[in-house]
């Protein structure tokens, strides 16, 4: 599993005109999906992100966690992620897992989001055209590659 982080003040993800989620202060969850993904990238994933110390203590240190600020949380399929630019100008995109199997992983990693964090997480639709804003706060932005753990 690939995803971009990226800490924000706020964060809405609307499809054919209706607002599907919308949060404050907290996380926009980019996730790319691939074969290769196991339920144990979801718990190692859902684990870094929501301990990641990158939201400013009393003092503007860079020293808490969304957890420990009760941030909120969209996080919202993107098989790009997994894009191929190789060769030539089109990217590939073999690489990215086909619905069959990336719809159940991503519903996983959404239920044990919310485990972890005792709360609803904003999510786009599988598959879907949708405008995601947001507004990056800082700005941070944090890629994790879970093929990557041992980096």
């Amino acid at each position: 599993m690939r995803v971009v982080i990226q800490r924000v003040s706020s964060a809405s993800v609307t499809i054919a005109g209706d607002v599907k989620s919308a949060i404050e202060k907290g996380l926009l969850v980019l996730l790319g999906i691939e074969d290769a993904d196991t339920d144990e990238d979801i718990d190692w994933l859902v684990k870094k992100i929501c301990q990641l110390r990158i939201f400013d203590d009393d003092n503007g240190v860079m020293n808490k966690s969304v957890e420990e600020i009760d941030g909120d949380m969209i996080v919202v399929s993107q098989f790009t992620l997994h894009a191929s630019t190789k060769k030539g100008n089109r990217p590939s995109y073999i690489r990215a897992a086909k619905p069959d199997f990336a719809i159940p992983m991503y519903e996983k990693f959404l239920q044990a989001m919310h485990e972890r964090l005792h709360k609803q997480i904003g999510s786009g639709e599988f598959g879907a055209d949708m405008q995601v804003q947001l507004v990056n706060d800082g700005p941070v932005t944090i890629l994790i590659d879970s093929q990557n753990k041992d980096f």
